[in-house]
């Protein structure tokens, strides 16, 4: 009896067909930013070995947002690695503290809080302490070393980097080691198979315009940046740039590039005391 021949294993192809056939699903390479307008936006959010840019003016509150985006991700269970080259890990965990119990940081270190606070600090507390959100020293940190840093961290999906500027390698100028770096960083997120999300500082002076929102040319990089990532997300505030004009906190996320999907915008609301953002659409309780 001539031995039994083993099925043929499906083909990617048909792996994607049968998962598309299971209503609600979700590729396994997706990370959810916790922000609902953001992963419809972007099919689910974010998609492991992706390079993501969050860019935005001095003061737009790219990096507010950034770790808000962690804290989400790494409550939904998914392992996080923050690299902040802006604090330690001692001074981001307060930010965090207060971005996610509502709380402005001046309370925290003052000891200073009303009884409803104090409880919302506390609970916040309590949702942090078991995260699977890890942060590392930026500062002095080579992309290789970086790299390398990351295979001692296991199950790791979303990595964020702020800010990108200061994961330049040497070069003759800075565009060319903003490009160097947005060039390796890709690679990065392609060999250890995460979702890359960087945050950048607008290369240019966008108040001048007539139009002030960010724009891809606005990333600099000998447009490197923009070549590279497969999603470039910008922050505008209209408040900014008009005083008066607009709601104060309302924000736009602008989705400059999508290389897998649609270009948009979505409506954030910025609560700068607390340095949190909120979906408009979605709101948390």
């Amino acid at each position: 009896m001539p031995p039994r021949r083993r099925p043929p294993a499906p083909s990617s192809a048909e792996s994607l067909v049968s998962r598309i056939d299971e209503a609600g699903s979700v590729a396994a390479d997706t990370v959810a930013t916790g922000f609902p307008s953001i992963d419809r936006v972007l099919g689910g959010g974010f998609r492991r070995r992706d390079l993501i840019v969050l860019a935005g003016d001095t003061g737009s509150g790219k990096s507010s947002l950034a770790l808000g985006i962690a804290i989400r991700v790494a409550l939904g269970g998914t392992p996080t690695v923050f690299f902040s080259g802006e604090m330690n890990e001692a001074r981001l965990m307060e930010r965090a503290l207060a971005l996610e119990g509502r709380a402005t940081v001046d309370e925290l270190r003052a000891g200073k809080l009303k009884d409803p606070t104090r409880a919302s600090v506390g609970a916040a507390a309590l949702r942090l302490r078991d995260l699977p959100l890890l942060v590392r020293d930026l500062h002095g940190l080579s992309i290789p070393e970086l790299a390398q840093s990351l295979d001692a961290i296991p199950r790791r999906s979303l990595v964020v980097i702020d800010p990108l500027q200061l994961m330049q390698p040497p070069a003759p100028s800075s565009e060319e080691s903003l490009a160097g770096a947005a060039r390796s960083l890709k690679a990065v997120a392609l060999e250890k198979n995460a979702a890359m999300l960087a945050v950048a500082q607008v290369a240019t002076n966008p108040a001048h315009r007539d139009d002030p929102r960010p724009t891809l040319d606005d990333l600099g990089g000998l447009g490197a940046v923009k070549q590279h990532a497969d999603v470039v997300l910008g922050i505008y505030r209209e408040e900014m740039y008009r005083p008066g004009g607009g709601m104060e906190g309302a924000t736009e996320l602008i989705v400059a590039k999508n290389r897998n999907g649609p270009t948009g915008f979505v409506d954030l609301f910025f609560y700068r005391k607390w340095l949190r953002f909120e979906d408009m659409l979605d709101p948390e309780k």
